[in-house]
């Protein structure tokens, strides 16, 4: 079989090296442009293109795809099938009708929840205790097509998005590669509606930090937003970049002000029900740091109120 494989980021570029893994046959792939990246601002390969080219397959960047860019693409790969991870753009009807099994998409939840751009994101953040992974058969509309395989996992109380990231990739993978080496024998099944979810694409603003909120929502955003955009609050003029948290005992105190420090655990700050121990976190102009280390060189005002 034919595959034309199409995606962008790194979630991306480990689903295409297991497909290769099972010897798959990728005549091309479909990537995002090159963009700027780093302070210096050069022009950075995508996860996907530098996975495609190590493997000797052939790369296209097409600026727009919706008017017809990717015809000369599809006439001369012929795929039999289009496997589609974080793309990055909704597939026009051209492209979805091409292939004769069609485009297969992986996606990063159990649909029809969390249908969008950010799925393991707003799983974190929304605090559910366990997400998934499903492949469905593309449609025209946002992550709307009939289901054909899923996988469910748990999420750890503390586990980031990142961390979570590198479990789906692997997982997707497979089932993505299990999903194309039966496609001939999967029924496909028609997502319900009622339970659709959504998962927006994430801004840094939605990281500021409410500290009236309760422990364990301030704890899910904080793990939800690593490693982006970060969690943060302001430590009087500075903007403070919170990395890591733990959900700490009830506490008096104003909501946001730093109750002390406390070795092995974290920098104590009041919330609505409870506390929060930050143990990592970035000021202006320093390097991501654990608390402790930050503190042996600089001084942080027990008392103060984080905004």
């Amino acid at each position: 079989m034919r595959i034309l494989f199409m995606g962008t980021p790194d979630i991306a570029a480990e689903c295409l090296e297991t497909l290769l893994k099972h010897k798959m046959t990728v005549v091309g792939a479909v990537s995002q442009p090159d963009k700027p990246k780093g302070r210096g601002h050069k022009m950075a390969p995508t996860d996907v293109k530098i996975k495609a080219m190590d493997a000797g397959i052939p790369v296209f960047q097409p600026e727009k795809i919706k008017s017809g860019e990717l015809i000369e693409v599809l006439e001369e790969l012929r795929p039999d099938l289009i496997a589609v991870v974080a793309y990055g753009k909704i597939l026009p009807k051209y492209v979805l009708d091409y292939p004769k099994y069609g485009c297969i998409n992986m996606h990063a939840s159990l649909l029809p929840k969390l249908r969008g751009a950010a799925p393991i994101q707003w799983a974190v953040i929304n605090g559910d205790k366990e997400t998934g992974v499903t492949t469905m058969l593309m449609d025209e509309g946002m992550d709307t097509g009939d289901i054909l395989l899923s996988e469910k996992l748990k999420i750890g109380e503390y586990e980031t998005s990142e961390e979570l990231f590198l479990r789906i990739g692997k997982i997707g993978g497979e089932l993505l590669a299990e999903t194309i080496l039966n496609i001939e024998t999967i029924t496909p099944k028609k997502q319900q509606e009622e339970g659709a979810t959504y998962a927006p694409m994430l801004t840094k603003e939605m990281g500021h930090i409410n500290w009236s909120e309760s422990t364990d929502k301030i704890s899910k955003l904080i793990c939800g937003l690593n490693s982006w955009p970060l969690a943060y609050s302001f430590y009087k003029d500075d903007v403070v970049k919170i990395i890591s948290a733990k959900k700490g005992e009830p506490s008096k105190g104003e909501n946001g002000e730093i109750l002390g420090f406390f070795k092995g655990k974290g920098l104590k700050v009041k919330t609505a029900d409870g506390s929060i121990y930050i143990e990592e976190l970035q000021f202006p102009g320093s390097k991501k740091m654990p608390v402790e280390d930050y503190l042996r060189g600089h001084n942080i005002e027990i008392g103060t109120i984080l905004k």
